[in-house]
């Protein structure tokens, strides 16, 4: 998912992506591990990640990753107006983060590459710790270049400029529970629809119903969205995080997104449960069926840009196999996550099905993640 006004020039919310509350103090020494896979609505899509840091000093952590996603998919999209298809997408990233008094200066380049799309995204941001600590400001940038081609075409080749903009304020409230609040800016230009997905439109002389032709989006996007998340801290060592965000943007998609989580300590292991709820409307050039050829300006169908509803279930298991120190290792885990997620579309039809036009029913996903991930901790 991509745009309230600029707030400041040099502004994205850091906060929003997770990051800790505490910027004065550098991210631990650690190494990570992780296998996701993700099988749902005729994709799958899986491989691993390999994240490193490490602190050089007392003032610098420096930090690479590697992600690879390969990707088998007979979607909706796909089946019905081309073939199957499979993808290999890598991204390997480089950061610093420099530690300066209460102040934290992070940087970061980020690169991705698959056989018809390549994006580079290059992030500044600054970290404040104020008032004792109780408060952290934190305001950061970043731009992103990418270059979309096709893979039947040679000659096919177009750009689409992003920048992310916010700020972030978090703030311990009491010894039991902090809060955060974030607000981001994203605005994109150039080229931002799927150069192979296609609308339909109704056509009578065809035995459907109906025929097809290229998407054509706007050429600019901007989405502003304000977010709030809250941790509280029970008595027995557990917790309840919160959190609410609201989504608005220049294509008329308002969105709604909470979820509530409970996490669980037990002797060696760590359980959470999370329940998270998505509504949003659909964007203005969004139609499962047109009039006619050419019927719009602008003219979308990815099931994306239709109204729809979403809910997601998520239960983790963590294990902490290494507690007290083992060679030049601290500390080491392993967790085990499941999420599933239940997404109906309200206006996107399965044409699949083959009920004649404009009758089809809303497609319905069900899809499931699957993650296995290992920590250690130097």
């Amino acid at each position: 998912m991509k745009h309230m006004v600029r707030i400041v020039s040099f502004a994205l919310a850091a906060l929003l992506t997770g990051q800790s509350a505490f910027s004065s103090v550098l991210p631990e020494d650690r190494a990570d591990f992780l296998y996701h896979r993700y099988e749902g609505g005729g994709v799958t899509i899986d491989g691993p990640s390999i994240l490193v840091r490490k602190s050089v000093g007392k003032s610098l952590s420096l930090s690479g990753n590697y992600y690879v996603d390969m990707v088998s998919s007979a979607s909706i999209d796909v089946i019905t107006t081309a073939s199957p298809y499979t993808e290999e997408r890598t991204q390997y990233s480089v950061g610093a983060d420099y530690l300066r008094g209460n102040t934290t200066l992070s940087a970061s380049f980020t690169n991705s590459e698959e056989s018809d799309f390549d994006a580079s995204t290059y992030r500044l941001s600054v970290s404040q710790d104020m008032f004792g600590s109780l408060s952290t400001l934190t305001m950061s940038y970043s731009f992103g270049d990418d270059t979309v081609r096709r893979t039947d075409d040679p000659t096919f080749f177009r750009d689409n400029i992003r920048q992310h903009y916010g700020i972030g304020l978090t703030q311990i409230i009491s010894r039991n529970m902090i809060a955060a609040l974030n607000v981001e800016v994203i605005t994109d230009e150039g080229f931002l629809n799927n150069p192979y997905r296609s609308i339909r439109f109704l056509d009578l002389s065809r035995t459907v119903g109906y025929s097809f032709e290229p998407e054509l989006y706007p050429r600019s996007r901007t989405t502003n969205a304000v977010g709030i998340k809250t941790k509280y801290y029970l008595p027995y060592r557990a917790a309840i995080e919160a959190q609410y965000r609201y989504f608005v943007d220049t294509w008329n998609i308002e969105s709604h997104t909470g979820s509530l989580s409970y996490i669980h300590p037990w002797r060696d292991f760590t359980f959470t449960g999370k329940f998270r709820y998505h509504d949003q409307t659909g964007a203005h050039f969004f139609r499962d069926l047109f009039s006619r050829s050419e019927a719009t300006n602008f003219r979308g169908r990815d099931k994306e840009l239709s109204p729809l509803r979403s809910k997601s279930l998520k239960f983790s298991a963590a294990y902490e196999f290494i507690s007290n120190g083992t060679g030049f290792l601290d500390k080491g885990s392993v967790t085990l996550s499941l999420d599933h997620l239940i997404v109906d579309y309200k206006e996107f039809r399965d044409i699949s099905t083959g009920a004649p036009v404009g009758t089809e029913p809303f497609y319905h996903l069900d899809a499931n993640v699957y993650q296995i991930f290992f920590s250690f901790w130097y």
